[in-house]
């Protein structure tokens, strides 16, 4: 008997559905129609071990018993889910042959794997356990996911990096979030102070982007703009480029601070020749956007429907799970298998029966352009967000799912139509021995920004600038020139898209240089499926507020920041831990590696933590009280 574990229900039921019949329903298990049995799990059925369960002295919060770190680690059945524990314990000890369908990441490979380790599994059953992904959940899909099992050993590296993940984030989060809290309470905060790996740096970086905003000043910088003429009465706009002379009148960012000096440069270039240094021109092109991973489905949904990350996921599970419209959402990848393919033509039919613009978009588009986010070499595993082969016109869906549906099935598309084309032309202009430049960008062929046409109204990107036809030597007239004075702006605070774009390229954050460098811009804090979830604990927790659209760090937000050492506070080390992390999942570093860095570590933070008390919490108030003392309070009311 084969037994297929799945990771929820739903994809017990879809795998299921894609195996023989009849079919037989029991409680917490289906038996199909060749014998073979689909179980599941409901989510994580297992959990790492409180600290209490290693030994009853940590019921108490003490700072002598910090560093707990477990010499054998234990993993204990969830309390509402023993039953369907017990249920997979048997069907495991009947099965000849496991099947592991836990969803396509490195999270799904963790859940299923630690309940076959849990359940004793001998090892030659383990050696034959198969790998079953499945991305889709509609029966077709199912059908051929079932076609390409593979052994679930190649596997083990996904699973060792959630297992060093699950186990990092348990010793640090145990143990600062204890010693910051008794630390805490001796100044007079009585609530929890969650600290964590991810978590934390994630608050500071609101934290410090509330302090820029307090502590920013305007200041003025100005601009120079020459009005040039042709000897054919044409004219244009050339902005002067500063030279490195000017250097010392200018900020960090280039900008001229000096008026005297901007009022100067016009004085000299009003009435004089432009000679033309420099004609560039150009054909280029944009290749339409990539299909969406999670967080930038997120991003674009925060920016243009103002959803949060966590309702973003929400709506995607359900059209994931229940409507079947969407492949696997969790996803970190923006590429598409190549055999992927040869499905468009069916998807594309779907869409074209759509309600709204997009089924008149779906109907214009080429099936037989292949872009380049077919590659297969890009996939991991799992592929991006794409509509499924299911028709949708029978399916009622709310706004929210509509509004996300129509992004993924815009970005998806876009693949089918052509670049976006146009001419780009550079000049150099020098006006009395200073450097000016204009350029202009003209459309040929815009592609699939037809399908963006809202979002590119007002893209600066997109706007054209006329430029008569000159060549390099001509001798053109400098009218006059202009003084633009403009302000300095504040740094923005955060919204729910610019803090996951934060997180998702969080190399911008990170002050190591060295630590940069290695960094890809795709390296983040967390992952696709936490983010969200991350982001939402800390405005349960009461360290983040939204303002409207803005995010800001709560009073006790900005205390247990300034109480905690920077290493704590800052990207740095969490974004190497998370490379790290990803390092043992291809294969290129170990569990050991990534762990015994990580225990010292936790060692020297607990050792800052307990000899400095955290002021900074002084005077703040907060509603949480430590678990610590709840039971405490408990004990001594039931006396």
């Amino acid at each position: 008997m084969k037994l297929y574990l799945a990771e929820k229900p739903s994809l017990g039921r879809a795998i299921a559905d894609a195996l023989p019949k009849p079919h037989k329903k029991h409680q917490g298990f289906i038996e199909v129609g060749n014998g073979d049995v689909v179980s599941w799990c409901i989510g994580h059925i297992l959990e790492q071990a409180d600290p209490d369960n290693y030994d009853d002295k940590y019921k108490r919060w003490q700072l002598d018993h910090l560093p707990i770190v477990p010499d054998k680690w234990q993993l204990k059945p969830k309390y509402k889910t023993k039953s369907q524990l017990s249920v997979i314990r048997k069907l495991v000890k009947q099965a000849d042959q496991l099947i592991h369908a836990g969803d396509p990441d490195r999270e799904g490979q963790l859940l299923i794997d630690e309940v076959i380790d849990y359940l004793n599994v001998d090892e030659d059953k383990k050696k034959r356990t198969q790998r079953l992904l499945i991305s889709d959940l509609n029966r077709s899909a199912v059908q051929r996911a079932l076609q390409q099992l593979q052994s679930n050993t190649a596997f083990m590296p996904l699973s060792v990096s959630a297992l060093a993940r699950s186990r990092a984030d348990w010793l640090y989060g145990i143990n600062l979030t204890r010693a910051y809290t008794i630390q805490g309470g001796k100044v007079g905060y009585q609530g929890v102070l969650s600290v964590g790996r991810v978590q934390t740096p994630i608050l500071g970086l609101v934290v410090n982007r509330d302090d820029e905003i307090n502590q920013f000043v305007a200041k003025p910088y100005y601009q120079v703009t020459a009005d040039i003429q042709t000897k054919n009465s044409e004219s244009f706009i050339a902005t002067w480029q500063p030279s490195a002379a000017c250097q010392p009148y200018m900020d960090d960012e280039g900008r001229v601070l000096v008026k005297s000096l901007a009022e100067n440069v016009i004085q000299r270039i009003t009435n004089q020749p432009a000679k033309v240094s420099t004609v560039k021109k150009e054909q280029k092109q944009q290749p339409p956007p990539l299909p969406f991973n999670l967080s930038a489905l997120q991003i674009a949904a925060a920016t243009q429907y103002s959803m949060n990350a966590k309702l973003v996921l929400d709506v995607c599970q359900t059209l994931y799970e229940k409507h079947k419209l969407i492949t696997y959402p969790r996803s970190d990848c923006r590429y598409l298998p190549a055999e992927q393919h040869q499905q468009a033509t069916t998807i594309l039919k779907h869409l074209s029966q759509l309600d709204g613009p997009l089924s008149e978009a779906a109907i214009n588009a080429n099936s037989v352009l292949k872009s380049k986010a077919w590659n297969s070499k890009k996939i991991t595993a799992h592929h991006a967000i794409i509509p499924t082969e299911k028709p949708s016109q029978n399916i009622t869906l709310n706004s929210f799912e509509k509004n996300v549906y129509q992004l993924i099935t815009r970005q998806y598309l876009a693949q089918f139509y052509p670049a976006y084309l146009y001419n780009h032309t550079k000049v150099d202009l020098d006006i009395a021995g200073g450097l000016f430049t204009a350029s202009a960008n003209v459309p040929k062929q815009i592609g699939w920004k037809c399908l963006y046409k809202k979002e590119n109204k007002n893209n600066e990107a997109d706007a054209v600038q006329y430029l008569p036809e000159i060549n390099k030597g001509d001798i053109l007239h400098c009218q006059q020139g202009n003084l633009l004075k403009k302000m300095t702006q504040a740094p923005k605070a955060f919204t729910d898209a610019t803090l996951l774009a934060a997180m998702t390229g969080i190399s911008r954050f990170v002050t190591d240089k060295q630590l940069k460098s290695i960094l890809k811009e795709t390296d983040g804090l967390g992952t696709e499926a936490t983010r969200a979830n991350i982001i939402e604990l800390l405005f349960k927790r009461g360290f983040l507020k939204r303002q409207g659209k803005l995010i800001h760090a709560t009073d006790a937000g900005k205390g247990l920041i300034n109480a905690l050492p920077e290493q704590c506070t800052t990207p740095d080390m969490t974004a190497q831990w998370e490379a790290m992390l990803n390092n043992i999942s291809e294969k290129k570093s170990t569990y050991q590696n990534f762990m015994q860095p990580l225990s010292e570590t936790i060692h020297d933070l607990v050792t800052i933590a307990s000899s400095h008390l955290p002021t900074s919490l002084k005077g703040i108030k907060s509603s949480q009280k430590p678990a610590y003392m709840k039971k405490r309070r408990r004990k001594k009311n039931a006396v």
